[in-house]
């Protein structure tokens, strides 16, 4: 796998998502895939953010992570406009504290899929790592970064 083209796309429906996308970025990086990061609205900036999910795939992205809140529909407009796999990242900014993200990402109609986890840090983290799944059935050798990934994880509950 060439680690130095960005395989994997980190989109965020504003910049005050960064704070919550973080653990998904640094994640990223723990596992060595490079990424790219885009701040994209499905509301604001509709044109731009249909165009970058046609073109993704031609510039060698395998996984598109959308993270927004608001009921935004970023990841599914994305969905709608690439056959690669998106996974949705619901950002607790509103006062509905993410319900209202989470059912819009989550809700989406048959045929359009959106992989989703849960609101907040804790699933920009897990979507990293669904990403880095998703990538090892096509790269082999990220297998054992999850192994161990996983073996440190296990390592800070056990205190070792």
């Amino acid at each position: 796998m060439d680690c130095t083209e960005p395989k994997v796309s980190v989109i965020m429906g504003s910049a005050s998502d960064e704070k919550v996308m973080k653990g998904c970025i640094d994640t990223l990086q723990t596992l060595g895939i490079a990424y790219e990061v885009k701040v994209l609205s499905a509301h604001r900036t509709p044109e731009e953010t249909r165009s970058y999910a046609i073109k993704a795939g031609e510039k060698g992205i395998e996984v598109i992570i959308a993270g927004a809140g608001w009921a935004s529909h970023l990841a599914g407009v994305i969905a709608s406009h690439t056959t690669l796999p998106v996974i949705g990242v619901p950002i607790d900014s509103s006062p509905l504290n993410g319900l209202d993200a989470l059912l819009s990402i989550v809700q989406m109609p048959p045929g359009i899929p959106v992989a989703t986890v849960s609101i907040g840090a804790g699933g920009a983290t897990n979507a990293a790592v669904l990403a880095v799944e998703i990538l090892a059935l096509k790269y082999p050798e990220l297998r054992g970064r999850l192994q161990d990934y996983r073996t440190k994880l296990k390592s800070k509950v056990l205190g070792r």
